[in-house]
């Protein structure tokens, strides 16, 4: 009965023991992640295999894993600072849609670590933006080029990062704030061109209906010109006579002189 307690000191040892050795033996990566093999007393980070999946593993228990989310993350910079072409100062939000890259994970951890967004994409699109808001005026970051300034900051964003083996998706520009005084200058302005292409408009419609009245008027003189030249004296004589008979088989009253009119064509005389 003695040798029971000797032999359970050992027993809950071993047992703890093997415990922690599970527990440091073995990790489990969730969805849309994968981990980074760190090799204690073998070369340290493993860069030239495939990163670990999702799952349970085993592992040395002098080793460790590095999990990274590799899913589509978004980071949000908001009230950045930068000037415009003229040198006045202009408020951005923007948004960046990145990812690390799976093939390269290793090489991430290695060169970047694990805040490789506040080393790569913060730093990265700050430097950009303030670039690419500097070629254009207030007005243009108003309106006209929104579209264009969000693409010029994704292309040389992307360009930046995609060496440094982060994978960048979108960049969406949210707002563009201006001084109120330019703001408003700029309101105005654009209220004053709308108004004058309206005024164009109209004066464009009103040459337009000049035009066609011209152009009406110049057939219609054209048409009798050629009628006139086409009504000689015997056509006249022609025309009357045939009216002469119409109004003659008319069941109404009246008397024709015949040989009384102007150039020798009737003269019918009515009871009215």
């Amino acid at each position: 009965m003695n040798k029971f307690p000797k032999l359970g000191l050992p027993l809950v040892v071993i047992i703890l023991l093997s415990i922690i050795f599970i527990a440091k033996s073995s990790v489990n990566i969730g969805y849309g992640e994968a981990g980074v093999l760190f090799k204690t007393f073998g070369g340290g980070v493993v860069t030239d295999k495939p990163p670990l999946g999702e799952g349970f593993h085993i592992i040395a228990p002098w080793n460790r894993v590095y999990i990274y989310n590799i899913k589509q993350q978004e980071e949000f910079e908001s009230g950045m600072r930068v000037l415009s072409s003229n040198g006045l100062e202009i408020s951005l939000d923007v948004s960046v849609l990145y990812q690390p890259k799976l093939d390269q994970l290793g090489l991430l951890h290695k060169t970047k670590g694990e805040n490789y967004l506040g080393i790569v994409i913060v730093p990265e699109i700050r430097a950009v933006a303030r670039s690419v808001i500097g070629r254009y005026t207030p007005e243009q970051l108003y309106s006209t080029k929104r579209d264009a300034i969000q693409n010029e900051i994704f292309e040389e964003t992307k360009r930046k990062v995609e060496g440094q083996h982060v994978q960048l998706n979108s960049v969406l520009v949210r707002d563009v704030t201006l001084p109120t005084s330019i703001k408003e200058a700029i309101q105005r302005k654009l209220t004053q061109e709308q108004e004058a292409l309206e005024y164009e408009f109209r004066l464009e419609k009103a040459r337009q209906e000049a035009e066609k009245v011209r152009i009406d008027a110049e057939g219609k003189a054209a048409a009798n010109r050629i009628l006139a030249a086409s009504l000689t004296s015997n056509i006249l004589k022609d025309k009357g006579i045939e009216a002469t008979l119409k109004l003659a088989e008319s069941a109404n009253s009246k008397i024709v002189i015949v040989g009384s009119g102007k150039d020798g064509l009737p003269l019918i005389l009515g009871n009215q």
